[in-house]
């Protein structure tokens, strides 16, 4: 992707009126294993594909605790992940000493997107690689939240999206359920994270145990699903499929056999 010489620092123009350092940043989100995130009047939901190395590795960790309310799904670098994630959890803290209260997601939201954007006006660093799915649940009075932040300090507020590769199924599936998500039950967007995920999965591959987070913020929740824990939702969507395969594949034998009826007709 190299382009030509306004690309050899942060802060240098392109004719064009780009910043390309930052257009690759967003590019390795592009690149990283999908995430995607929904919300309705009671629940916020991530789900996460994690990815490993080779079959002698174990997988790589995509959801992070920062607080009781707030949790993290990554898209891009990790590494770079880990350091906002810590620099979140800091804050946090900072702020529950001094107020003595849980920080507003959105006030902290808004304080990352400043930290993104710093690093796109100065020489001496490099934008951050790594986009984030932030879900929060800010009391019954605003209720849960579902952020994305972009490495170029671009911060918004969704009722459903998904980053990372592969992520447009998924927001073809979120696009077309959404507006069923504010009543759902905490199962149902359990089910409708997974079933949107599916189409993530790189070639042959499939949803599993091992390679499948899902985090759950709420009232007073604050869970990830991972292991035996989410094995049920997977063999529940993975029931629903074989059982619309089967239908499918009866309609197109009645269908089939239609055609054949009709010459004998015609020729009484």
């Amino acid at each position: 992707m190299f382009r030509n010489q306004y690309d050899t620092d942060v802060t240098v123009w392109s004719p064009e009126g780009r910043l390309l350092q930052v257009e690759y940043a967003m590019e390795s989100v592009k690149q990283g294993s999908a995430c995607v995130g929904l919300k309705s009047k009671t629940h916020c939901i991530i789900g996460a594909l994690k990815r490993s190395v080779n079959e002698l590795s174990s997988h790589q960790k995509k959801i992070m605790r920062i607080d009781n309310h707030i949790g993290v799904g990554i898209a891009g670098l990790t590494a770079d992940a880990r350091s906002l994630a810590k620099w979140m959890r800091n804050e946090c803290l900072n702020h529950k000493y001094v107020y003595s209260t849980q920080i507003n997601s959105s006030k902290l939201m808004l304080d990352l997107a400043d930290k993104h954007q710093r690093t796109t006006q100065t020489y001496v660093r490099r934008p951050y690689g790594v986009g984030l799915l932030v879900a929060a649940y800010d009391g019954k009075t605003l209720g849960p939240r579902l952020y994305q932040t972009c490495p170029s300090g671009n911060l918004y507020e969704y009722y459903a999206t998904a980053i990372g590769a592969r992520s447009q199924s998924a927001r073809t599936y979120l696009e077309k359920y959404y507006e069923t998500f504010a009543d759902c039950t905490e199962k149902e967007m359990i089910l409708h994270c997974i079933r949107s995920l599916k189409g993530c999965v790189s070639g042959d591959g499939a949803l599993d145990e091992e390679n499948t987070s899902v985090l759950v913020v709420a009232d007073g929740v604050f869970k990830v699903l991972e292991g035996e824990d989410l094995k049920v939702y997977l063999d529940e969507v993975s029931a629903e499929a074989e059982a619309a395969d089967e239908g499918g594949d009866g309609g197109d034998g009645e269908e089939a056999a239609a055609p054949e009826e009709e010459p004998e007709a015609m020729e009484t």
